[in-house]
């Protein structure tokens, strides 16, 4: 099978920690061919999808994890499977990206469906789950922020938008610099931003599980750096082993039917205490850490489910 990743650029893959990379390596272990799809790849004409992408082989060398083959103007019509890769934020590209994939083949499997990540943004999406979501305020209003700090009186600031942590600030009430922080991150009170109370439990870290279909493969806790609230392995936290609690499993069930009906197959959760706090759609990482912790191949399951969608599309293609 042809299986295209549109991703970041080669050369931003960690070949030690990327998800994307560990599921380039076990496409081939499978006997599929794997395609880069830059940014600038994709093409639509007359109606017909196109990729200029590049053939590439994954290996375990530090220095060379990739070894590039030629550049093809590649059809949609024989590709089997694409998975979005691309990091957040989910900009005006990102959203343009979504609306080509829109047109592929029927035929053409895509991890994760671009209607779905269109639908759930990874900060906002969880909020309508109000029984397993700690209290959220989502506001550029003034008034309102300063409302709910002083409600709650230790809070976790961010961004809609935000990634690795980026823009994630703690605050109690009294401080100096709550104006700031709030002028700043509504980008002068243009852009909503989330305020959620504080977790204790998230200095112990937060978890992360990967679903498939709904279902678990792996759960890493998430442990932050010395002198650093964030736990988030890019700011410079640490993975340990987790176990997956009832609660989770609580957590999970409610999100199943909604992330299989949106056609979002592979996803990342997060959990702070018995809370879930983001969804993570556009690209989920740490397969590589839980294959460490627990001795698997994880991603021989995700492109085993990839496989079979591809069987499952081809099917209904023909019947129709």
């Amino acid at each position: 099978m042809n299986f295209v990743f549109l991703m970041d650029p080669l050369s931003t893959v960690v070949m030690d920690k990327d998800t994307s990379f560990i599921l380039m390596l076990g496409s081939q272990r499978r006997g599929h061919n794997v395609y880069f799809l830059p940014a600038e790849g994709l093409t639509l004409l007359d109606g017909q999808v196109i990729f200029h992408a590049t053939r590439v082989t994954a290996q375990q060398v530090e220095d060379k994890p990739f070894l590039v083959g030629e550049d093809i103007r590649l059809p949609a019509a024989e590709v089997d499977a694409v998975f979005i890769r691309t990091d957040p934020p989910f900009d005006e590209e990102y959203l343009r990206h979504t609306w080509l994939l829109d047109r592929l083949p029927p035929h053409v499997a895509v991890l994760n469906s671009p209607s779905g990540i269109r639908t759930a943004n990874e900060k906002l999406w969880a909020t309508q789950f109000t029984n397993i979501v700690p209290r959220t305020l989502v506001s550029r209003n003034p008034d309102e922020l300063l409302k709910f700090l002083r409600e709650e009186r230790d809070v976790v600031a961010k961004p809609t938008d935000g990634h690795g942590g980026h823009g994630v600030f703690r605050l109690h009430l009294g401080d100096s610099n709550t104006h700031v922080i709030f002028e700043t991150l509504t980008r002068q009170f243009k852009n909503e931003i989330i305020l959620q109370p504080y977790i204790p439990e998230s200095a112990q870290g937060d978890k992360r599980i990967l679903l498939l279909h709904g279902e678990p493969l792996g759960a890493i806790l998430r442990i932050h750096a010395k002198d650093d609230h964030r736990n988030n392995i890019f700011s410079g936290g640490k993975a340990e082993p987790a176990k997956i609690t009832e609660q989770d499993r609580a957590i999970m069930a409610v999100l199943k039917p909604h992330l299989i009906r949106l056609g979002l197959s592979f996803v990342g959760i997060d959990i702070l205490g018995t809370y879930l706090i983001e969804v993570n759609v556009t690209s989920p990482t740490c397969l590589q850490e839980m294959n460490r912790f627990y001795h698997q191949a994880l991603e021989d399951d995700v492109i085993a489910f990839a496989e079979n969608l591809v069987a499952q599309r081809r099917s209904e293609a023909t019947i129709k």
